[in-house]
């Protein structure tokens, strides 16, 4: 595990570290930070709490690690998405779509690692809520690439404010698994990206 929160980096493991943090990601994402407790972390990531100590500093260790593995999944998720969208407006449309999917089911109602820490973090800690600020400003920046590729390549209005256009997606992007915590259906979240990319002319 490749973290500079994990101690005495050469001691062999005796866990799985990347079942581990699956544990822990569904746990923040269902709890949220403040709500869940280092025995519980335990328990879903399958250690007993010397091991876990042995190869995180503390919860704010495990956390950092958790949404790392978090990031890493779902950007090799969606990358698969891109890879095959001719365009931007294709590109935007992939995007939403990898959102509006992540917000209905089991998925859905456990909820978005970032979505669920961003409020709780933002004043009480600092490195903590700087990680998420990334992870959101990425996204917003991911946005506002596409848009402006669409605009290059004739799929995207040339008139369109990219930049407000990006903060909206980002916006409609976090407020969907904020939604899909409350169980709403495929179809619901379809319709949201369908009137999404109608803005874009």
């Amino acid at each position: 595990m490749k973290t500079s929160s994990l101690r005495q980096p050469g001691r062999p493991r005796e866990f799985d570290p990347d079942l581990a943090l699956d544990g822990a990601i569904a746990l923040f994402s269902e709890q949220g930070y403040a709500g869940t407790s280092i025995s519980e972390l335990a328990r879903a990531m399958q250690v007993t709490p010397g091991s876990l100590y042995k190869a995180f500093a503390d919860k704010q260790a495990i956390f950092l690690a958790a949404l790392t593995r978090y990031q890493q999944l779902r950007n090799e998720a969606l990358n698969r998405r891109l890879a095959v969208a001719p365009n931007g407006r294709a590109k935007v449309a992939a995007l939403l779509c990898h959102y509006s999917e992540s917000s209905v089911g089991e998925t859905g109602r456990r909820g978005c690692l970032v979505v669920s820490c961003a409020v709780e973090l933002a004043t009480r800690h600092d490195e903590l809520a700087h990680r998420i600020t990334q992870s959101l400003n990425a996204n917003e920046a991911r946005f506002d690439e596409f848009l402006r590729q669409g605009q290059l390549d004739g799929s995207v209005s040339g008139d369109l404010n990219v930049p407000a256009t990006a903060a909206m997606l980002l916006c409609l992007t976090q407020g969907m698994r904020v939604l899909g915590k409350t169980g709403r259906t495929a179809e619901e979240m379809a319709q949201l990206v369908n009137n999404a990319l109608m803005l874009l002319g």
